[in-house]
């Protein structure tokens, strides 16, 4: 797709949507992506994906860049600020 609208919409069900304003377009085939508004998580919700969070990176490989080679390139940067 070459442009996008934007339109606040309303889903009535599965295969329709109730648009709050018209789409000034001629016409034709379109592409429609729903965004869902964000749902509050439970304390226990949150609190499983924050341990399926932790387990994850705990998981992952030791970082191989030492903390000379950090602050090296951090004092690289700002160097290079004016």
């Amino acid at each position: 797709m070459a442009n996008t609208i934007v339109v606040k919409g309303r889903l009535i069900n599965p295969t329709t949507v109730e648009l709050e304003s018209p789409v000034e377009i001629p016409t034709g085939d379109a592409r429609v992506d729903v965004l869902l508004p964000a749902r509050d998580l439970s304390y226990e919700a949150r609190s499983q994906k924050a341990k399926e969070l932790i387990k994850h990176l705990m998981s992952l490989p030791p970082g191989r860049r030492t903390i000379e080679d950090i602050d090296r390139q951090i004092q690289e940067e700002r160097d290079s600020w004016e």
